[in-house]
């Protein structure tokens, strides 16, 4: 008697910003079923915010090198293109797979639509499991002694650090089985990479796991020793530029926290894990209020008198303030699609502060120009350095951008990098040119104006005017309180 042998229904292993073969727990659990795997990736409209172009960018090569990956393991990535919970079902039809694995998303819609997505396939029989593989911890798993979310970010640290265990490093299985006949489409149809004109061409980035991987094991080796004091000297290769990897799920924050750890001095590395913190905190914040995407999270701060103007959001977003701090920050962010922390506070506190422009159109731009761009990330960090958000910056803080350079750019390398024409003048005058006497602007270079815009503003004008605006709103005058 002849015993036919059926072969083994394959799982689906639905990828999103998880690109990524180690550290994966949805890879591993599709893995210890012992059943051939379907690894896919759906470009669907996310249903919190369509990407940015900068994050297209991203997403083409790390595609690619994802791709590239599972190819050496014997597999290959099936991409589809449509509503992701359609193109779940047509691939099930297709193949007879019974098990979606997925790792989860956390904005507010993307989670809702996940959750239905997983109720519609298990009621036809299909098993779905979702995973945390983007955060130190899911939201809901950190909690105050209320029940509710933390709102203030140091408690939420030192609870986060005490609740939760690191996951154990893995490295995925060694061979992927996934049947030949599955047909997907072709990266190159997707119009990922801009085109007509190609502005991403400064771009300086290795998307991918593997850059991931390169990325960190240079920050270990050059910024992380003296990662507390330097991570705010923009002139200096002093941070991890993690946060597109991180953003995109080629890396795991729990493998970076850990590599830090082992290779940092202590003080040194529980800053870096605080700043992965932070991120955790941004997203945990937009799951639990979700409004704050678009509206205050202090809704007294829905009434500032926010101006319209138009010139001043155009000299900004195209580095030509006359501050030159802020400049090179914008410059930076246009030319590489990031830009340094400490910039970023300098460059948002000059339109929201300075301009009163409101704090969404720099959220905007950020949103489109950033390789980094992450949702919950974005948006509380705007609303920090507007005030309005949860754990913010005081209301009456407001970063001068000469002092900023000043302290923090000293020797102007970052300055003289991204705003060349002023690279001749001597320190004393390089964040504030304008005070130059005549002839070391005509030594240097430097014609005002001409080469290189006056300020749109006085600094000390524009403050007292923030001032007056935020006390609108904040019921109280903080015109004697520190710069």
């Amino acid at each position: 008697m002849e015993f036919a042998c059926v072969a083994p229904k394959p799982v689906v292993l639905w990828f999103r910003r998880d690109l990524r073969l180690h550290d994966n727990p949805a890879l591993n659990q599709a893995a210890a079923t012992g059943r051939p795997i379907l690894p896919v990736f759906i470009l669907d409209r996310d249903p919190d915010r369509p990407a940015g172009a900068a994050s297209l960018w991203w997403l083409d090569k790390s595609l690619r090198a994802l791709d590239a990956a599972l190819r050496q393991r014997g597999s290959r990535l099936i991409l589809r293109r449509g509503e992701a919970l359609v193109q779940l079902q047509v691939l099930i039809q297709e193949t007879g797979a019974d098990a979606v694995f997925m790792n989860r998303l956390f904005e507010p819609a993307a989670f809702a639509r996940d959750a239905e997505i997983a109720h519609e396939l298990k009621s036809a029989g299909v098993d779905c499991r979702g995973f945390n593989a983007s955060l130190l911890a899911r939201p809901g798993a950190v909690l105050n002694g209320s029940g509710a979310p933390y709102q203030v970010f140091t408690p939420f640290m030192k609870a986060l650090l005490a609740k939760i265990e690191p996951l154990p490093h893995t490295t995925g299985p060694r061979r992927i089985e996934t049947p030949a006949e599955v047909a997907g489409e072709a990266v190159d149809d997707w119009g990922l990479h801009p085109t007509r004109p190609d502005w991403s061409k400064g771009f300086d980035w290795t998307p991918g796991e593997a850059g991931a991987a390169a990325a960190l094991s240079d920050f270990l080796a050059r910024g992380a020793k003296t990662y507390a004091a330097d991570r705010d000297r923009p002139g200096l290769p002093s941070t991890s530029r993690l946060s597109p990897h991180l953003h995109w799920g080629e890396i795991s924050p729990w493998r970076a926290a850990q590599r830090a750890r082992e290779a940092a001095p202590a003080a040194e590395a529980a800053k870096f894990v605080s700043e992965l913190g932070w991120r955790d905190f941004s997203a945990h914040l937009l799951h639990h209020f979700p409004t704050i995407v678009d509206r205050a999270f202090r809704p007294e701060y829905e009434a500032m008198p926010w101006r319209n103007d138009p010139e001043g959001l155009a000299a900004w977003k195209r580095g030509r303030t006359g501050y030159p701090l802020v400049d090179g920050g914008m410059r930076q962010l246009w030319t590489t699609g990031w830009m340094h922390n400490r910039v970023r506070m300098v460059a948002a506190s000059f339109l929201v502060k300075h301009l009163l422009i409101d704090w969404r159109e720099g959220e905007a731009w950020f949103w489109d120009t950033l390789v980094d761009a992450d949702l919950a990330s974005n948006v509380q960090n705007w609303q920090w350095v507007a005030g309005s958000g949860a754990d913010a910056a005081p209301y009456f803080r407001i970063f001068n951008p000469i002092g900023q350079g000043e302290k923090f750019d000293p020797d102007g390398a970052y300055v003289r990098r991204w705003v060349p024409e002023l690279r001749r003048l001597p320190d004393r005058w390089l964040h504030s040119p304008w005070t130059a006497p005549a002839e070391v602007l005509r030594d240097a270079g430097v014609r005002l104006g001409t080469d290189y815009p006056h300020p749109i503003l006085d600094h000390a004008q524009a403050r007292a005017r923030a001032l007056d605006a935020l006390k609108t709103v904040s019921g109280r005058d903080a015109s004697a309180d520190p710069d």
